[in-house]
């Protein structure tokens, strides 16, 4: 097999998603990640595919803690796609799309969508892949197809909500333009990417349009199988998208619903540690502890009343020195515990406050 590193035009490639069978009801994992019968290519209308497909096709939304040019946390927003895999709201997507996580948010293609909490169970963020557990039964799910049997020039079919525009995702048709690209994407957000840039391999290049919001949705054959991850596009040129070949991540997406992460609690908040210093600079009524600098906008934390300005001086009846220790506190906790958190008030008075632990959308370090 032929590899072409594109290494010139490298830099051009972004992950695209962040900023701004037949879809059976039931279907088993073996049914889903094993579909080996394949009808023959070109076998359906765009329309038909679309029809098979987009009721397992969800959105992505994130919420993401960023800071600004003066170190001060802001929430913001990140769109990407997904597809159901199994019934029971076992979702994939790409890493990029949810990595960094505050919440992550996954509403159907219905016309009323529904709308579900959701968390990572595995993934492999070093090929940009994803795994997502929502709590749902009876979803519609989309089978996994074989990218090993693709030929140049057959149609392909992307789906995806698209530069997140109002009214439901984006279709775009194409052909598989090439097999077995290697490329790499510069992604400076990446944690475990060396020198900032994803290198993806086993990659297909199409001509369907692959643009902003669409990571994470499925490449599909005209039979209506999965045969690609939507990843990348080169905002230089025309007519020129990335999918992650299905066949190469069908061992991850099986693993993670094997053995899938457990879940961690949550409490929802963004800290740094109290010293001397910072109390004296911003007046506050203790110089242990660790300062709220934010809070996820409807994460346990905030639900209950803790606020930014607050400082946390205990949970659990444990005292906290650092915002280390208050993580290393939490991982001793379980989602949905009520503990006791103390608190001391930008006015300097003393709280004792009842939360209700969350489950994270993240696991403390995605493999």
């Amino acid at each position: 097999m032929r590899k072409i590193v594109l290494g010139v035009v490298a830099l051009a490639f972004v992950a695209t998603a962040c900023s701004v069978g037949v879809g059976a009801r039931g279907a088993s994992t073996a049914d889903t990640l094993n579909s080996t019968t394949l009808p023959a290519a070109g076998g359906g209308s765009v329309a038909a595919v679309v029809k098979r497909v987009l009721p397992a096709v969800v959105n992505v939304t994130t919420d993401v803690f960023q800071t600004d040019q003066f170190g001060n946390a802001q929430q913001g927003k990140g769109v990407g796609t997904g597809f159901i895999v199994r019934s029971d709201g076992i979702v994939v997507t790409n890493c990029h799309v949810v990595e960094g996580a505050s919440k992550i948010t996954v509403f159907t293609s219905d016309a009323k969508p529904k709308q579900y909490d959701a968390r990572v169970i595995g993934g492999d963020c070093q090929h940009d892949l994803a795994v997502l557990k929502v709590d749902a039964t009876n979803l519609p799910t989309v089978p996994l197809g074989t990218s090993n049997a693709l030929v140049l020039g057959q149609p392909v079919v992307a789906i995806g909500y698209a530069l997140a525009l109002e009214g439901g995702p984006t279709v775009t048709s194409g052909i598989v333009s090439s097999l077995d690209r290697t490329i790499d994407v510069q992604d400076p957000g990446c944690t475990v990417c060396k020198n900032g840039a994803r290198v993806y391999s086993d990659v297909i290049q199409t001509d369907a349009a692959i643009n902003h919001g669409n990571s994470g949705g499925p490449l599909v054959n005209m039979a209506g199988q999965v045969v690609g991850i939507n990843s990348a596009g080169d905002d230089s040129a025309q007519n020129i998208g990335f999918a992650i070949a299905i066949d190469s991540a069908k061992e991850t997406i099986a693993q993670a619903m094997a053995e899938p992460l457990a879940p961690s609690p949550y409490l929802g908040v963004t800290t740094q540690g109290v010293t001397a210093d910072l109390a004296y600079q911003l007046g506050l009524g203790t110089d242990s502890g660790v300062y709220v600098i934010a809070t996820t906008g409807d994460g346990p934390a905030a639900k209950a009343g803790i606020q930014q300005g607050d400082v946390i001086t205990a949970i659990d009846g444990h005292a906290v020195a650092s915002s280390q220790a208050l993580g290393s506190l939490l991982d001793g906790l379980k989602p949905n515990q009520t503990v006791g958190v103390t608190v001391i008030t930008p006015s300097g008075s003393q709280r004792s406050i009842e939360v209700t632990l969350g489950t994270r959308p993240l696991p403390t370090q995605l493999p």
